[in-house]
């Protein structure tokens, strides 16, 4: 099972060739998208064809919301490290939640999660291209 970031989805969803071969390659790993995900890529749709062809593209993912222990503990992280860093807000739940899960969380923007204790995160793909 792995978490993906909203980064990867958008690859994902603009059928960026890397991603597309890559997703192939892990067809039999469960994936995992945090509710917050799922709304960050509702949020940068423009009009409501886009927001049905986002809606039917993730019909196939497995959306998971945190429980409030994982809430709790983005709370720390948050409190620890915001001032001194900027770390975001659903950055640091997303984050979190991949840790409570102890899963790897698939993601491009490492610098938004890199101070999260614990968090084990993966590039999956060279995106040098793009």
């Amino acid at each position: 099972m792995i978490i993906l970031d909203t980064d990867l989805m958008i690859d994902l969803l603009r059928e960026y060739p890397p991603a597309v071969t890559w997703l192939e390659s892990i067809s039999e790993e469960e994936i995992v998208l945090p509710g917050f995900v799922v709304m960050e890529l509702i949020q940068g749709c423009r009009n409501k064809g886009e927001q049905e062809r986002v809606k039917r593209e993730l019909s196939s993912y497995c959306v998971e919301w945190p429980s409030s222990d994982i809430c709790d503990g983005a709370l720390s992280v948050f409190v620890r490290y915001y001032l001194s860093h900027g770390i975001g807000i659903l950055d640091t739940i997303i984050g979190q939640m991949a840790v409570a899960l102890n899963l790897p969380l698939y993601t491009f923007n490492k610098k938004h999660y890199e101070v999260i204790p614990g968090l084990k995160i993966v590039q999956p793909y060279d995106r040098s291209s793009q």
